[in-house]
């Protein structure tokens, strides 16, 4: 029998959207298919190096042992303390340079408009513009100018972007969530504070709604803080065990929908 098409949606969290890397480990390691990608913030960056079939050994160690000032460039803050050129160069450099229609998995990445409060959600052009815009956390990045609009980070408006694989096409749901119910992190300096405000916002916003996924995979990052980039592989660590927690689950979705073959 045909199998069902699988989507993966990639939520945004920071730091924290580095246990999607767990996540993707598991699939590999399970052979589970992912026909469709779509992600938000943290979760478009994992998602557009896995589509672009970077290996994830590599992707973990980098994301483990890249340097700050590799992709960090403070600027007097004027509307972020980020400029961001650094880490899109970066994400070019990870992407080869491809747009999004380039890429073996079809692949959405979730971008806000600031200024109409709209969802943007880039499905082809140029993969560094795209993930540059979805990663920009109000206040720490610098916004990104597109055909007239100021872009921020895709959590803003969609942190789980379930509903962009359904009008991709995707019959099976699979959800990553990284941001903690209860989250028991301290706060220590302005881009802790930035940053788990917008996560508070993006709970309270996704509380208004359900994920609409056949499987929610939901790794325990609470005392994991979403600028703590030195607890990757702790992150990525509690992917993996939250990804084999639900594997019964995402057999049985897919077995239900006509099989794996």
């Amino acid at each position: 029998m045909v199998r069902s098409k699988v989507g993966l949606a990639l939520g945004s969290g920071g730091a924290r959207g580095l246990a999607h890397i767990g996540v993707l480990k598991v699939f590999q390691q399970e052979e589970i298919p992912v026909d469709f990608i779509a992600g938000s913030s943290m979760g478009s960056l994992v998602g557009v190096l896995y589509a672009n079939n970077l290996p994830l050994d590599m992707i973990e160690e980098l994301a483990i042992h890249l340097k700050r000032n590799s992709w960090l460039d403070l600027t007097v803050p004027k509307r972020g303390f980020i400029t961001g050129d650094k880490v899109r160069g970066l994400i070019r450099l990870l992407t080869h340079g491809k747009k999004l229609e380039d890429f073996s998995i079809p692949t959405a990445v979730v971008a806000t408009d600031l200024a109409k409060g709209e969802q943007v959600v880039f499905r082809e052009g140029p993969a560094d513009l795209a993930v540059r815009a979805s990663i920009s956390i109000p206040g720490i990045f610098e916004p990104v100018e597109w055909e007239g609009r100021t872009l921020v980070d895709g959590g803003v408006i969609d942190r789980i972007p379930v509903q962009v694989l359904k009008e991709m096409g995707a019959d099976a749901i699979i959800a990553v969530d990284v941001v903690p119910c209860l989250p028991t992190v301290r706060m220590d300096n302005i881009f802790d504070v930035i940053a788990q405000t917008l996560s508070v916002m993006e709970r309270e916003i996704l509380n208004t709604r359900a994920v609409d996924a056949d499987v929610l995979i939901h790794p325990d990052l609470a005392d994991i803080n979403p600028t703590a980039f030195t607890r990757v592989d702790e992150c990525i660590r509690r992917g993996e065990e939250a990804a084999r927690e639900q594997m019964d689950r995402i057999r049985g979705l897919i077995g239900e929908r006509g099989g794996v073959g």
